[in-house]
């Protein structure tokens, strides 16, 4: 007999589960990302918040030309800084994120950094819970503006008197003239402004983009504290003069001539502003809060005097 091969073992059956109902549409228990749609295109879509822009925003947004696609906060930031060195935004006056972010075509994180690089300038400040304002200065402010002012601009000149002629002055001369037609036209912000880049320019000739950066800063707060004058006329007005007269004297070569002119130019602005802060401080003499420091020049004095701000752009915002 042949013998039986041995059964294999069976294994045991395996219960399937349960079928499951069918599933009935609902919405996906892990969220799936929404198409998005690139910053570029959202910042350009008109919302309901920015699509009639007021007037003054409608001005800001002819600053969007010189943003682009690459733009970056820094190039927002070179945009505020220039209309806040035009007065075009006053001190105290609020910032509002919807209406400049419209005007410029940013998104809000890319104008809040240029807010934080224009907050470190001391152009701007961070008022908790309240949002971002334009800066008002204190008669400190002012003193230690001038300062630096009389260090770079004075040096720049004293370069140019060791280098000698020729200067290249065209740029400079170009803002004389612009200066002298808005006088002409009785266009007074117009002659600050060109009373502004007067200096921007002077500093320029000493060729250092370090400097000129710097100086963009300094300018820019230094308009801040032009809004405390009653009258831009009889602030600028008379400065056109010396203006022309330093440029006369660069153009004759006598570099060292129109640094002592420059010279004794600052000095007088800035006893005129710092008057003018005392007298908003309450009728006081102009020269609260300064002192004598050991080199020779005037300065503050303690700490803390004529500390109290004032600003034109209280309460608006833009």
């Amino acid at each position: 007999m042949g013998t039986t091969d041995p059964e294999p073992a069976r294994l045991p059956a395996v219960q399937s589960a349960p079928a499951l109902p069918p599933a009935t549409p609902s919405t996906p228990s892990t969220p799936s990302a929404a198409p998005s749609t690139p910053p570029a295109a959202r910042a350009a879509a008109p919302s309901d918040a920015t699509a009639a822009v007021p007037p003054p925003q409608g001005e800001l947004a002819g600053d969007r030309a010189l943003l682009n696609r690459t733009s970056t906060s820094e190039r927002v930031a070179d945009v505020l800084r220039s209309r806040i060195a035009e007065g075009f935004f006053p001190p105290g006056a609020r910032l509002s994120e919807g209406n400049i972010g419209g005007a410029l075509g940013v998104s809000r994180n890319t104008l809040r950094e240029s807010f934080r690089l224009l907050t470190h300038e001391r152009l701007l400040e961070h008022q908790l819970n309240r949002g971002v304002f334009v800066r008002v200065l204190t008669v400190e402010d002012v003193l230690d503006i001038y300062r630096m002012r009389r260090h770079v601009e004075c040096g720049v000149v004293r370069q140019l008197a060791a280098e000698g002629p020729p200067f290249a002055l065209d740029a400079l001369a170009a803002t004389v003239a612009s200066g002298q037609a808005a006088a002409r036209e009785w266009r007074w912000k117009d002659l600050a402004t060109a009373n502004i880049h007067f200096h921007s320019e002077l500093v320029a000739l000493g060729r250092s983009p370090r400097t000129d950066e710097v100086m963009r800063s300094v300018l820019a707060e230094l308009r801040l504290a032009l809004h405390v004058m009653d009258s831009p006329r009889r602030l600028h007005e008379p400065y056109l003069a010396r203006n022309r007269d330093i440029l006369g004297a660069l153009r004759s070569g006598d570099a060292a001539e129109a640094e002592r002119m420059l010279r004794e130019y600052l000095e007088d602005s800035r006893r005129q502003i710092v008057a003018a802060y005392a007298q908003r401080l309450g009728g006081q003499d102009g020269h609260r809060g300064e002192g004598r420091h050991g080199d020779g020049h005037r300065g503050e004095g303690r700490r803390g005097e004529g500390a109290q701000p004032m600003g034109s752009g209280m309460g608006t915002t833009w």
